[in-house]
């Protein structure tokens, strides 16, 4: 081996990430852009999508907007054809896709036993199946071209129970399950150059969040200052943190690393609290 260099290198690659217009999506598809990738941003909000595209191209990278809703078989088919009638390839999936609603959780004062479970089905949706109908639409072009990536994006939420958040929990306790899943059947039915990772971001601040974790000094709330109490680095996360693990799972780098969760959190799910 004369260099390190082509192991973590996406240079001609297609990348697609959902929710590529959030935060964390919008890093992580500029990250897939530096390392080489052609990338399209998927999300429902077009003029947004549109501006991350924009963005990518002004530093030298290749990217086009494709808005649309991860829930939405048709539209997912049809982002599909463009992809491929463009680029000719899908090679990495990035389902960033997801979040939670007011309806999912358990606010101050109120009881378990009064939250109406059907409050949580459009987060179990939006979480679960938004990651497991794209893997279906663009793994499937995957597939046929014998090769591909799929990083799912995780939680903190998923691997210890935290207050209030049960909707959201249980939403990406599943996409763990189902990143596990499919890693073995992709690579039994398909071939071992199909893979399935997923990264657990620990605490980043983002439009959702933003008000649970600060107030609107950027001081701690109580919520906040009790995560950072239990986080190690004794900070919330960076966005661009998560690019490196994001582009080693991607590459030739990470090509026998299959079904695992890879924690990016400061120490967070290691920490007993004592």
């Amino acid at each position: 081996m004369d260099s390190l260099h082509p192991l973590f290198q996406l240079t001609g690659q297609v990348a697609i990430v959902t929710g590529g217009t959030g935060v964390l999506g919008s890093v992580m598809a500029h990250g897939l852009a530096l390392a080489g990738a052609k990338v399209g941003i998927l999300g429902r909000r077009q003029a947004e999508a549109q501006a991350v595209a924009a963005a990518i191209e002004a530093t030298g990278g290749q990217a086009i907007a494709l808005p649309g809703d991860v829930l939405d078989r048709e539209q997912l088919t049809r982002i599909r054809s463009e992809v491929l009638e463009r680029w000719g390839a899908i090679d990495i999936l990035v389902n960033g896709a997801g979040g939670n609603l007011p309806a999912a959780t358990l606010p101050p004062g109120r009881s378990f036993f009064a939250l109406p479970v059907e409050g949580m089905e459009p987060v179990i949706a939006l979480n679960l199946q938004g990651a497991l109908l794209p893997s279906q639409i663009f793994g499937e072009a995957m597939a046929a071209q014998g090769k591909g990536v799929i990083v799912n994006i995780s939680s903190m939420a998923a691997q210890r129970a935290m207050t209030r958040v049960l909707g959201y929990g249980v939403a990406k306790a599943a996409v763990e399950n189902a990143t596990r899943w499919l890693a073995v059947e992709l690579a039994r039915s398909c071939g071992a150059g199909l893979r399935v990772n997923a990264i657990a971001p620990g605490f980043f601040i983002g439009a959702q969040n933003r008000s649970l974790l600060l107030n609107p000094d950027d001081s701690l709330t109580p919520r906040g200052q009790t995560i950072i109490d239990q986080t190690p680095a004794g900070r919330f996360g960076r966005p661009e943190e998560l690019v490196s693990t994001l582009i080693w799972l991607c590459s030739s780098g990470a090509s026998f690393v299959n079904g695992i969760v890879v924690p990016v959190d400061g120490g967070f799910s290691a920490f007993s609290g004592v």
